[in-house]
């Protein structure tokens, strides 16, 4: 079974919290019985998340071996020139070593639900979305590949791993696949 889930900004990617106050965590959807995440997604960002029953499966999805992608839309802090987004194609040095080449395009606002709670607007500092498709998956990866580019991320929304999308799919909603 591969379940695609919307994953709301604060929830974390696991069934449980021990912390005081507990944290949302995916048990509070509904989702079937014996599924886990394939992967992750830090409790500050949101989309795509996959949760399956199969070992295997989940494998094949979070090895960084197998190479698959993920591409996210990123909300940054500043206008992005053309040398900060070659930089990022060609693969950012960060603390634990110098990422794998990834795509990087600006793009048009998206249409998304609103983020509770909201971005901080800013009127004297500017900001603009990239769609950025990376092929590994490190702690943090995206925030930290645009900091170091010095684009800092306001908000990160996960639309596609591999072959498989949001589609419309709305927050804390979930499909089988």
């Amino acid at each position: 079974m591969l379940i695609a889930f919307n994953k709301p900004y604060g929830v974390l990617c696991q069934f449980t919290d021990r912390s005081q106050p507990p944290r949302p965590t995916l048990a509070g959807f509904g989702l079937p019985p014996e599924v886990y995440a394939a992967g992750r997604l830090d409790h500050d960002s949101e989309g795509l998340l996959l949760l399956t029953d199969d070992g295997g499966l989940a494998h094949r999805l979070t090895d960084p071996r197998h190479k698959q992608s993920k591409t996210y839309w990123v909300q940054v802090e500043g206008d992005p020139s053309e040398a900060q987004l070659r930089a990022l194609r060609e693969g950012v040095d960060l603390n634990d070593g110098r990422t794998r080449p990834a795509q990087a395009t600006r793009i048009e606002t998206p249409t998304l639900w609103p983020r509770d709670p909201p971005v901080r607007f800013r009127k004297t500092v500017p900001d603009a979305w990239l769609a950025l498709t990376i092929g590994e998956g490190r702690n943090r990866q995206v925030r930290r590949m645009t900091a170091a580019v010095g684009l800092p991320t306001l908000r990160l929304v996960r639309v596609a791993i591999a072959e498989h999308r949001l589609d419309g799919l709305a927050p804390g909603a979930w499909r089988e696949l």
